[in-house]
């Protein structure tokens, strides 16, 4: 299985499943957002595998991998099929931290079932330069201020449905701003999660046509915006609404 570039990679995850192969304490820190957890070891078993990596040898922590890895190739299979029956495709998207050892003995197996396999090069590890860079990138942003009670949200959501590029910074944060927090919403992600989220909806926004944004402070609940990203909206055209 030959690695594909962060470019072909993103492509093809528009239309088949991304398998996520690291632990699921890797996972749920920070992930590509839509990508199935497909851990080839629990938390407690990388950590084995990790430390007998750097404390003894490469061969070592391989042959400590592979006596996990062996009692779970059928499930894996299995869930890779469910996934794929799914999804309608057989071909998926495999990548884990750095692109080395995890994704590369899943790609294997999953080829030697019948699927057509890429592999991210470089991993998540990759990925997350993509998104961070990505949301430091200068946009046409337009501000939408006012306080608390002028409907913002809504009007966002109005201008959405007439074909504007909005992002909702608080719905991405899972937050409802100063007056109501986290009230009746699901657990905020990490900064870097948000981050991932966020890249992800500015990467499809045309370069030239303004991006609707609410009148944020740095800080929404624990997210807290790129710098550049903030900057950006503190300078940028805003329109205030009163009541």
């Amino acid at each position: 299985v030959r690695p594909i570039d962060i470019e072909k990679f993103i492509g093809l995850s528009e239309q088949h499943p991304v398998l996520d192969v690291r632990s699921p304490g890797e996972y749920h820190h920070a992930h590509i957002p839509g990508a199935h957890s497909f851990p080839l070891f629990d938390d407690a078993e990388r950590k084995e595998v990790g430390t007998a990596y750097k404390q003894i040898s490469r061969e070592k922590a391989i042959k400590i991998g592979l006596d996990y890895f062996g009692p779970k190739m059928r499930p894996l299979v299995e869930q890779a099929e469910a996934i794929a029956e799914k999804s309608g495709s057989r071909t998926l998207l495999v990548h884990c931290w750095r692109g080395g050892m995890r994704s590369q003995i899943l790609s294997w197996l999953l080829t030697q079932v019948g699927f057509e396999v890429y592999r991210l090069a470089g991993g998540y590890k990759t990925y997350r330069t993509f998104t961070f860079n990505e949301v430091r990138k200068p946009y046409p942003l337009l501000v939408l201020g006012g306080k608390t009670g002028t409907a913002k949200t809504v009007l966002l959501q109005k201008l959405k449905e007439r074909g504007e590029q909005v992002v909702d910074l608080e719905g991405l944060a899972n937050h409802k701003g100063s007056s109501f927090g986290a009230i009746g919403l699901p657990a905020q992600p990490t900064v870097e999660q948000f981050e991932n989220i966020l890249a992800e909806q500015l990467r499809v926004m045309h370069p030239h046509q303004a991006i609707w944004v609410e009148n944020e402070s740095r800080r929404i609940g624990r997210i807290i915006l790129p710098d550049p990203f903030y900057l950006q909206l503190t300078q940028s055209p805003r329109i205030e609404i009163e009541k």
